[in-house]
């Protein structure tokens, strides 16, 4: 049953609602900028290539739509404005991030020793866990009924510490589901095309479903006028189509053979033996060559 609710200011920053995320958003687009004008220095004849900046910087120019007003004015006090927060933090802006492969040029741009460290952190059996199909299904797409169908959406309009603290998994589940489905970069272990398909498959039905009980006012428990609620659930079934179509959009296009995959892995290990690049991704620059 649906709950009619004046939001307040619950959510809002106050100060800091601007200048925080916008310091935020300023650093991870700087911060990508400088490693690639390392990386250009480098390799000058191996440069990043510019789709990969303009697809990050595009994710970060999502996120400050998403993060500054208007549209986090409205949010706060309407719930259709939070549901397009959610899919820009949550779907678009993760998509754009991560094809910009910014693991990756981390791993080109560290010290041998740093990047030894992280290629095994990444190697690790925690993370292996973690980017497991299920497990970025559940922590992206599952966690939507958690916030929906029990009083935490509630919570965290009344608590501004909670609400940003949703944005920040919304944002890190994203990322994750977005580099399993379509990440452009290679992986010691990368799921097959038909389950990353069938993972997808899962997720589209699963928005599909909350959006249309969220619609008919079933187990939803949002404290917001009814014409919002059913306003806010549209917003999530088409935009979370689109999403997911771009979604699948990026898996065709950054699909490699197995066989060619594996080649690309043996080559990048045979040029740089030392470093133990993960899966041919980063060739850490030889010991003499820091900078």
């Amino acid at each position: 049953m649906h709950h009619v609710h004046a939001h307040g200011r619950g959510g809002g920053g106050g100060a800091w609602e601007v200048p925080l995320p916008l310091a935020a958003v300023l650093l991870l687009a700087g911060t990508y900028l400088l490693l690639t004008h390392w990386a250009h220095g480098r390799n000058p004849n191996h440069g990043w290539r510019r789709w990969r900046t303009v697809s990050f910087l595009t994710g970060c120019a999502l996120l400050g739509v998403a993060l500054f007003p208007p549209l986090s004015t409205f949010a706060h006090g309407d719930f259709r404005g939070h549901m397009a927060q959610h899919l820009l933090i949550g779907m678009y802006a993760p998509l754009c991030l991560v094809l910009g492969a910014p693991v990756t040029l981390l791993l080109r741009t560290l010290p041998t020793v740093r990047a030894r460290r992280l290629t095994g952190l990444l190697r690790s059996r925690p993370v292996h866990m973690v980017r497991h199909p299920v497990s970025a299904l559940v922590l992206s797409t599952g966690t939507l009924a958690v916030l929906y169908f029990t009083p935490l959406y509630n919570a965290t309009m009344d608590r501004p510490d909670l609400h940003w603290l949703m944005h920040t998994h919304f944002l890190l589940s994203g990322c994750l589901f977005a580099y399993v489905i379509a990440s452009p970069e290679p992986a010691p272990v990368q799921p097959s095309v038909p389950t990353r398909l069938v993972t997808l498959g899962v997720a589209i039905a699963t928005h599909a479903t909350i959006s249309q009980l969220m619609y008919g006012g079933f187990l939803i428990d949002v404290h917001a006028p009814i014409s919002q609620v059913q306003g806010g659930a549209e917003i999530m079934y088409y935009g979370g189509d689109i999403a997911e179509l771009l979604l699948a959009a990026a898996l065709v296009a950054t699909w490699r053979p197995s066989r060619h995959r594996s080649t690309e892995a043996n080559a990048g290990l045979r040029r740089s033996p030392r470093a133990q690049p993960l899966a041919g991704t980063a060739r850490p620059p030889a010991p003499g060559r820091h900078t």
